[in-house]
């Protein structure tokens, strides 16, 4: 069988404290076929001379102006080779040195997706829970195009498709991510759970926050893909459950 190369891509922008652990967690990865990409939006403090520790090692990078995250993240998507890709922007970092060699162990020739679960951390990088366990979106046993209904029930860090199906990003709209993971599974033909927590999730992003833009961003992409009715009925539900979650875990740690 054709060995696979996982196509891993980190974006940054004046990432100087964030980035080297990233980077890191991606060079001591046991599998060994990946191809490294590192698009910069032009860093004005000192990415750029850590990403320059680290040249001979990363496969590909550029330091240019960019649109935002999301204009970022398509240009890599022009550079990037491997079958799968998988987005770990600085501040992420894969979960375990044998992540991706474990990982690669549950694809089959039918998978066009695998995905899993995150950790999410603090600023310290102190594990809080995974997001399932801090969220109202639990990770499905099996994801389909349907299981997002009610909103994002995997995280961008956990979820890495065939770099065939996927499509750029939408400009311009906070919940990009979300239309972005729709559209591969539609084309998907078989989404394999990995059974494994795979990556550190920074919590905050610009998501958390401009909150509210992102929310009326997150209602439009799911009507463009579920429809006006089935979505604000399901928005309704979104709001009922947000509120019992809030109660259920009054001083406990959330997301």
């Amino acid at each position: 069988m054709k060995q696979l190369t996982i196509s891993i891509i980190t974006v940054v922008y004046n990432g100087e404290n964030l980035l080297e652990g990233t980077i890191q967690s991606v060079l001591n990865q046991t599998y060994p076929h990946i191809e490294y990409l590192i698009v910069d939006g032009q860093s004005r403090d000192g990415t750029l001379s850590i990403i320059d520790k680290y040249t001979d090692k990363i496969s590909h990078w550029i330091s240019e102006p960019d649109e935002g995250l999301y204009d970022a993240m398509n240009k890599s998507l022009d550079l990037a080779t491997g079958d799968f890709v998988w987005f770990m922007n600085a501040g992420d970092r894969i979960f375990a040195n044998d992540t991706v060699e474990r990982m690669i162990g549950k694809y089959t020739s039918e998978t066009d997706i695998l995905y899993g679960e995150v950790m999410l951390v603090d600023e310290a990088r102190k594990h809080i829970g995974t997001r399932s366990d801090l969220t109202t979106q639990k990770l499905p046993n099996q994801l389909s195009f349907k299981s997002l209904q009610k909103g994002m029930v995997v995280c961008h860090q956990g979820f890495l498709p065939r770099r065939s199906i996927a499509k750029k990003y939408i400009m311009g709209n906070l919940a990009a991510d979300i239309d972005w993971v729709l559209e591969c599974l539609k084309q998907s033909r078989k989404n394999t759970n990995t059974q494994l927590i795979l990556a550190e999730y920074l919590q905050g992003g610009v998501s958390k926050q401009r909150h509210q833009q992102s929310l009326k961003d997150r209602y439009q992409v799911l009507r463009k893909h579920y429809g006006f009715s089935p979505n604000l009925w399901n928005h309704f539900w979104i709001i009922l459950r947000g509120i019992w979650f809030k109660v259920s875990r009054f001083n406990q740690d959330s997301y």
